[in-house]
């Protein structure tokens, strides 16, 4: 069943990578772990608190810098949460984006936020890393964190249901969670994903040298990932 509900995730041609997008600061952090830990991991005494702008947080004596929360409005959390426990369930999870596309679009929103930042790509093998963190490992219908231009003609509201566990893909249908590959949106880990480098396949960077040496040889400029979107490859077919 394990092997079969990863391969119905990832066969589809353009999802067989994850795309976990991040700072380029961040980078020697994650390379020194070798690891993507979910920001409840890195700072768990600010939990359900909303972080209206970037901060900078040190875990075991190196600086990370985590993304600020993005306001969503209350009409579009579900009844049976709050606020402060989704932003939690948000917390507690590592965030991979199954197709390019979607990556690159979280890319674009970010450079224009933030045009003095530099940010990096990990392009990581998506059989492997779901194989390995398989009880972990969640899937979501929609962008969860995102924070809707029009609220009021979504079909859906957020909660902690939104994440389906990987094991009950395909198993169960309701309209808010993916039933086939096309659907997913987001897929997470919580907690962290470990051993970091075994998953890892390119690294793509505004600034090249500032990719840690681990990586180094793997590391390609960030604009190349604009040429395989404009290419077609690794975008669902």
């Amino acid at each position: 069943m394990k092997v079969s509900q990863i391969t119905a995730v990832t066969k589809p041609k353009g999802r067989r990578y994850l795309y976990h997008f991040t700072r380029v600061r961040n980078l020697p952090v994650i390379a020194h772990f070798d690891a993507l830990l979910s920001s409840q991991h890195i700072y768990p005494s600010a939990a359900h608190e909303r972080r209206i702008m970037q901060q900078e947080v040190v875990h075991e004596g190196q600086t990370i810098i985590l993304n600020a929360h993005l306001r969503i409005p209350d009409s579009m959390i579900d009844p049976s949460t709050t606020q402060e426990q989704f932003r939690a369930s948000i917390d507690r999870h590592v965030f991979f984006w199954p197709t390019l596309r979607d990556c690159l679009k979280m890319l674009d929103t970010y450079a224009r936020r933030e045009p003095g930042e530099g940010f990096a790509v990990l392009k990581c093998d998506a059989q492997s890393l779901l194989l390995d963190h398989y009880d972990s490992a969640r899937l979501s219908k929609y962008d969860s964190g995102s924070s809707p231009r029009y609220p009021n003609n979504c079909t859906y509201k957020k909660s902690q249901d939104m994440f389906l566990p990987v094991d009950s893909f395909q198993e169960i249908n309701k309209h808010l969670v993916p039933t086939k590959a096309s659907e997913i949106k987001e897929v997470l880990i919580e907690g962290k994903v470990s051993h970091l480098s075994k998953y890892v396949e390119e690294v793509y960077a505004d600034d090249v040298q500032r990719v840690p040496e681990r990586w180094r040889e793997l590391t390609q400029p960030l604009q190349d990932l604009r040429v395989m979107d404009r290419n077609g490859t690794n975008n669902p077919s």
